[in-house]
């Protein structure tokens, strides 16, 4: 069973280690920020290319039986 703690002392502890974080800054956040953008966009293609190709392939192959 886990132990109680005072809930001002948990938060002492939270602060401590909250100051111990080392945030990232203005230009860092913005740089990832438009990665990620960026590869959400080349996702997107991918998967909306892969499934016109897929849907293209399969058309074909149902129109082949009539």
């Amino acid at each position: 069973m886990a132990s109680k703690i005072n809930p001002f002392a948990f938060l002492q502890q939270v602060r401590s280690e909250t100051s111990k974080v080392t945030w990232p800054s203005r230009r860092e956040t913005m740089i990832s920020t438009a990665m990620v953008l960026f590869m959400v966009v080349l996702a997107a293609l991918f998967f909306f290319a892969a499934d016109q190709v897929i849907g293209w392939l399969i058309r074909l192959v149902l129109s082949v039986g009539n």
